[in-house]
């Protein structure tokens, strides 16, 4: 029992997908339509960028890129601007969750050895490291899950993606940097860079991984199938580290798989399929915004994907509603599990992260209301 609450605890959106599956069998019993259900290409898709930002990690990559944008700061303002700078911007290529779990730990590292910062400070600026990993995500398909899903399937194109996620992302990063301002020009006594990690891998893994990545980008592009990227991916890893290949968060497409499944048979029960047609047509924005803070934008994106008229409204909706509670993005517990683990204080974070998360919330959704774009 000890070991299964504690998976739960560690899992607890997948045990929550599975049982969602599980009691959706109930209703549309288990057949080889099933495997219909299922959005392969998103999956692959996944499955490949997690493994070419893993090798990425591995090689320590993003810690030495870091480092080195640091030692270029010299007060605890420029500093907060790099270390959230640089979640904002990573996220759109490594998605919010690596860039979260890769550059957190380091403003942690940096600015608890400040002896002149202020503890306040660090907490403000692990908040606004996961506010930017969230919103800079929003802005390119492979930033986070639920753009990735609906990317890959829709056909709306790198070119009306950016059309309609923009103006978000930009308001977003202009918040951001006003919200940079609250952050003290304290002088930094002494500095240091941090260890970089990975350091005892071959240089040429970095090249590999680098490869990996741009085929990930031509598939998004529609260049190259997704399908094919998997055994390219599995047999390079096989060969040159097993190690990242096991690193992979099998976890996360396992729960797409069973959001899949109840999703899909969702949409086959009549009354509920007719119910969610008449509440999410039309409020697709307000109703995956409101579902975003209950269940994650993730699974909030497959819940109701089926039932849309707009796909621009479920994409807004979701990516926006990633801001607000600690659970309306997956990737803030991350933030928030490392901050306590540091030895932070938990009440106070989630008091100021709620509070600027709200703040955020509700400067999209008026962009959203005002329907200017």
């Amino acid at each position: 029992m000890n070991a299964f609450i504690s998976f739960f605890k560690r899992q607890y959106v997948f045990c929550i997908a599975c049982l969602c599956a599980a009691a959706s069998c109930f209703f549309v019993p288990p057949s080889i339509h099933y495997v219909n259900y299922i959005d392969w290409n998103t999956l692959a898709m996944l499955f490949s960028l997690m493994a070419a930002v893993a090798g990425f990690e591995k090689c320590g990559l993003f810690m030495r890129t870091g480092s080195v944008l640091t030692t270029l700061v010299h007060t605890a303002r420029g500093l907060a601007a790099v270390l959230v700078g640089l979640c904002f911007c990573t996220s759109m290529f490594i998605t919010n969750d690596v860039a979260l779990i890769t550059f957190v730990p380091l403003a942690l590292l940096l600015m608890q050895r400040q002896k002149a910062v202020p503890a306040w400070v660090t907490l403000y600026v692990v908040v606004l490291q996961t506010i930017a990993a969230n919103t800079g995500s929003m802005l390119t398909p492979m930033g986070n899950p639920q753009n990735i899903f609906l990317f890959s399937k829709t056909n709306m194109g790198i070119a009306l993606f950016l059309k309609i996620i923009t103006p978000y992302s930009v308001l977003s990063a202009v918040l951001i940097a006003l919200g940079l301002l609250a952050v003290p020009k304290i002088r930094l006594a002494y500095f240091t860079g941090g260890a970089a990690r990975g350091m005892s891998v071959p240089k040429w893994h970095t090249f590999v991984y680098a490869t990996l990545f741009a085929l990930c980008l031509l598939a998004v592009g529609g260049i190259i199938p997704k399908l094919v990227l998997v055994p390219i991916v599995a047999l390079t890893l096989l060969f040159i580290d097993r190690k990242v290949l096991a690193s992979i968060d099998y976890w996360l497409l396992l729960t797409f798989c069973a959001f899949f499944v109840f999703s899909g048979n969702i949409a086959t029960i009549p009354e509920i399929s007719a119910f969610l047609k008449r509440v999410v047509g039309g409020n697709e924005f307000l109703a995956s915004l409101i579902a975003s803070q209950v269940i994650s934008n993730v699974p909030a994106t497959l819940l109701l994907y089926p039932f849309v008229n707009s796909t621009a409204s479920l994409l807004l909706g979701v990516n926006v509603g990633g801001l607000g509670t600690l659970v309306a993005s997956l990737a803030s517990l991350i933030s928030f599990k490392l901050f306590t683990k540091a030895g932070g204080n938990s009440g106070r974070y989630l008091a100021v992260f709620t509070a600027l998360n709200l703040l955020f919330l509700a400067a999209l959704s008026g962009l959203y209301a005002m329907k200017l774009f």
